[in-house]
């Protein structure tokens, strides 16, 4: 039971002593639903499996009976729903109790050089099982899983021989049925810590770093050993994007924050604001806040040009130093963008800087002048059918003149005409966009519904339920 439990939750996720920029919590009722449908799961696999052979030899007084029971398979299994809680500040406790199973299979006897066969009909009462497992971190960040202790007890077997000379083992099946329930009792822990051993192997080989796209990847090892009360387990990962060509440390760290409890749903992610300005700051330092802009790029209905012409509205002395030349903008980053999470919105900042040229028949770029940009966006981000969706707005652009080649002039009119050009053009693009929604991610027989996003201060939130989908047709 417990290792499903354990693959729903590595399904959602995994450098000591630091703050994690993300975390991930299960919450009880997230661990009672990964119980119910790890409990189908289990009957299912159960009603299927074929058990290893119990060999064994029963004193008659006259001599030694060699016996076999092979080929058995178990025919009905009635699997009541077990107990799973968060145990003890390490890990989860799991209890069945009054499990019962009805087999059957083929029998075999040695008797000197007598041999006999037939088929069999077994039932199992009142198996109970409790098992405890401890949840940790290795070296690398997986998330590892150890058998702590496991107590198995039959209650009683009962077995029916058919075929052969099965009349006269029948007569004997009080002297060998204990050691059948003492052999089925010192196998269940085994198989159970083998399961949990081969879920660890599982957990070894995942990868705690993922590539994006072709310039991030995303560094997720845990920052520290899991955190469990009584109503939840917390992972806490490091949450940081690299840029992969140049993988580099940002100029700030993560800052700890506390995500509120939240036992109505299944599970919460939080994301830090330090997680949006490490990817920032991986795409700036690999250069790519960059562009350069011509005036094939304007619309033509546009009112103003890439040209010294057009220009000449906001710099007079432009046009007539260099006339009827084309115009290229140099737009970059001058440091990465900062995002910052406030209760209810999120907030960008960016400083740019932005050369001009003027282009000579010949292809001679002239240097104009040297504008920095300086804007800051407001945005807010909810869920709606199952997708993310969101808004932008402008909260302010300034204009500074930096340096000038043609002379001073005045930034007012380009600041407007600016200012303008992004709330009438720009915005309502993106947002129409971002109002058709983002899809949550999602995986095979899994998805994520009844999904709320809350931004805090440093960070957001996403609460939400999971439903497992045991036929998933996306995917096919």
């Amino acid at each position: 039971m417990l290792p499903s439990v354990i693959v729903v939750l590595t399904f959602l996720s995994c450098a000591s002593g630091e703050n994690p920029a993300m975390q991930v919590i299960l919450t009880n009722k997230g661990l009672q639903y990964g119980k119910h449908a790890g409990a189908g799961l289990i009957q299912d696999k159960l009603e299927n499996m074929t058990l290893p052979d119990i060999t064994g030899d029963v004193d008659i007084k006259i001599g030694k009976v060699h016996y076999t029971l092979t080929g058995t398979t178990i025919t009905k299994c009635d699997f009541p729903e077990p107990s799973v809680e968060f145990f003890n500040a390490t890990g989860f406790k799991t209890s069945t109790s009054g499990l019962s199973v009805a087999l059957a299979g083929e029998w075999r006897t040695r008797f000197g050089i007598i041999h006999d066969g037939g088929s069999f009909n077994m039932a199992i009462f009142s198996v109970d099982v409790t098992s405890v497992v401890q949840l940790g971190r290795d070296s690398n960040g997986h998330l590892s899983i150890t058998s702590m202790s496991c107590d198995a007890v039959v209650g009683d077997v009962d077995i029916q021989f058919h075929g052969g000379a099965s009349w006269i083992i029948q007569r004997f099946v009080h002297h060998f049925k204990g050691k059948i329930k003492g052999k089925m009792e010192s196998n269940i822990c085994p198989a159970v810590t083998e399961s949990i051993e081969k879920l660890e192997f599982h957990l070894q080989a995942m990868n705690v770093s993922f590539d994006v796209n072709e310039v991030l990847y995303l560094d997720l090892p845990l920052t520290g050993l899991p955190l469990i009360d009584a109503s939840r387990l917390n992972l806490g990962l490091k949450g940081e994007f690299y840029s992969i060509k140049t993988p580099t440390e940002p100029p700030f760290k993560p800052q700890p924050f506390t995500m509120p409890e939240q036992p109505a749903y299944m599970l919460s992610v939080g994301v830090s604001e330090f997680t949006l300005n490490s990817a920032s700051f991986g795409y700036y330092s690999a250069g790519l806040l960059q562009v350069l802009i011509d005036d094939s790029m304007i619309p033509p209905s546009s009112p103003v040009h890439l040209n010294t012409t057009s220009m000449g509205v906001f710099i007079p002395q432009l046009p007539k130093k260099f006339p009827d030349l084309l115009m290229k903008l140099q737009v970059y980053a001058k440091e990465a963008p900062l995002f910052s999470f406030q209760s209810g919105a999120a907030k960008l900042s960016a400083q740019i800087d932005v050369k001009a040229f003027a282009i000579e028949p010949n292809s001679t770029q002239i240097p104009l002048f040297k504008l920095g940009v300086d804007s800051k966006f407001n945005s807010k981000w909810w869920f709606a059918d199952e997708t993310l969706k969101g808004s932008v707005a402008l909260d302010n652009i300034t204009l500074t003149l930096e340096s000038t080649e043609v002379g001073d002039f005045k930034v007012d009119g380009l600041q407007k005409t600016l200012s303008m050009a992004m709330k009438v053009a720009v915005l309502p693009k993106l947002n129409g966009e971002l109002g058709k929604g983002i899809a949550l991610p999602r995986m095979k027989h899994a998805q994520l519904v009844n999904s709320v996003l809350k931004m805090e201060e440093g960070f957001m939130t996403v609460s939400s339920d999971a439903k497992l989908l045991m036929e998933d047709t996306r995917f096919n």
